[in-house]
Parts: C-alpha cells; sequence; structure tokens
C-alpha cells in the first residue's frame, strides 16, 4: 500500500469461532482494500459507499436473469429493496448514538445493549430497520471492542477509534473497517498494556521506517451475494459451504 497508494485482495479468509448461524462460515471469501493517504472516516466510506453502489449495479446490468431469478423464486420484494438502497445516501451514526437508539427502542433483545460492548446481529438489524432500511454507517467503536491497530480518536474518557462498519438490511454487518494508527508511540503504549510489544516488533517497524496515514475495510462476499439477491442463509451462496462440523476429511 505504501508503495502503489492503493491495493486489494480477494481471497478465502477463515473464522475461528464456533459460530452456528445463518451468517458465518468457517471458510469465505472476503476483499480487502488499503489506501494511502487517507486522514479522514468520510473519505473512507465514500469510497465504501461507491463500490457497493457500482458493484450492484454492474451486477444487475451484467446478470439481469440470475438476479431476477432470484428475486422472483426466493425473495419477492428484494428488487424494490435494492433499488431503495441504491437510490439513498447511506446514513451515518456513531456508535454511541446506536446504543442510544437500542435502548430506546421498543423490541426486546437476547442481547441487552450497553456502551462498550460489541452490537449483536438483533441490534444491526434493528437499526437498518430503524433507519428506513438504508445501508447505516456506524463509527467511532470503543477501543476496547476494536483491534489495537484502529486510529485512536483521542476525545477522553470515552476513548473511541476511527471504526466503521457497514450494516445492510437483512445480513447485518457487510463491511468493516477503519483508519489505521500510523502514530508508532501510540501502537507502543497499546501493546505494552496488551503485553504484545515483542510479538509485534515486526509491526512496529512498519511504522518506525516509515508509514504514511492510511485506512481499508472487508467486505464478506458471500454477505455482499445474501444482501443483492436477498438470500436468507449463507450456506445457499457458496458452492461448497464449510461451517463447524461439517469439515470432515
Amino acid at each position: 500500500m505504501s508503495a502503489f497508494t492503493q491495493v486489494f485482495t480477494f481471497g478465502p479468509t477463515f473464522r475461528a469461532e464456533n459460530s452456528q448461524s445463518r451468517r458465518h462460515l468457517a471458510e469465505f471469501y472476503m476483499v480487502e482494500a488499503e489506501i494511502s493517504f487517507v486522514d479522514s472516516l468520510q473519505d473512507l466510506m465514500q469510497v465504501i459507499e461507491e463500490l457497493f453502489k457500482a458493484t450492484a449495479m454492474m451486477v444487475l446490468s451484467n446478470c439481469p436473469e440470475d438476479v431476477e431469478l432470484c428475486h422472483k423464486f426466493i425473495a419477492p420484494g428484494q428488487k424494490d429493496r435494492l433499488e431503495h438502497m441504491l437510490k439513498n445516501n447511506f446514513l451515518i451514526i456513531s456508535y454511541t448514538e446506536a446504543v442510544e437508539m437500542l435502548k430506546q427502542a421498543s423490541q426486546n433483545f437476547t442481547f441487552t445493549p450497553e456502551w462498550g460492548v460489541d452490537l449483536q446481529t438483533e441490534h444491526e438489524k434493528y437499526l437498518v430497520k430503524h433507519c428506513g432500511n438504508i445501508p447505516v454507517f456506524v463509527i467511532n467503536y470503543p477501543l476496547a471492542i476494536k483491534p489495537f491497530y484502529m486510529r485512536d480518536n483521542e476525545d477522553g474518557p470515552q476513548h473511541t477509534v476511527a471504526a466503521v462498519d457497514l450494516l445492510v438490511p437483512g445480513v447485518g454487518e457487510l463491511f468493516g473497517g477503519g483508519l489505521r494508527e500510523e502514530r508508532c508511540h501510540f501502537l507502543e503504549e497499546r501493546l505494552a498494556r496488551s503485553g504484545l510489544t515483542e510479538v509485534y516488533q515486526w509491526y512496529l517497524d512498519l511504522r518506525r521506517f516509515g508509514s504514511v496515514p492510511h485506512g481499508g475495510f472487508g467486505m464478506g462476499f458471500e454477505r455482499y451475494l445474501q444482501c443483492i439477491l436477498g438470500v436468507d442463509n449463507i450456506k445457499d451462496v457458496i458452492p461448497f459451504p464449510r461451517f463447524p462440523h461439517s469439515c470432515l476429511l
């Protein structure tokens, strides 16, 4: 990324958690992008929104019969929902605002929403529905629930980082990313508190010997297919789904 400004990769990704749900696989495909000279979440969110819309329009243009087949027999009404997503600007709320919305909701959740705790799928789906079934960016998450390399917002007691998730109708989280901490001393302090300094010396060297402000994101490809096609179960959008207890040799 430091050499080419914009880089991406697309390939298999492996999940360690024993997740038995309609939106998790043990092996899935992910598009990951990293961009140099990005110093605001707004710039990163613009890339994410444009990527989603441009790709969806290309799929609709080049594969209309396949998409129509799914919309007709699997997800009636999905065509209208997709068009609604494509013609509207995505919304932006902070993690703190999201938690307040959830606390004020008339709906009873299995997991009680609390500040400092990660959002669950039921929370994500509620937020999207509450915001009019338009994709929603949730930004500025607590440091404690995000990876150590997220950029510190330096916002006092709250201590949030410049992280962003894109929530979409029917799926929940589709994109996850944020700005990376390019300031070496911030990383050193954070790794020291976690007792990981020695293990991540190689990562510190990436900053110590030259870096620039940058950010990036990942998008689960199967979840993307679920979103545009209206398929409820992630196992139905991949030819050979691998999930816990199904990877028998």
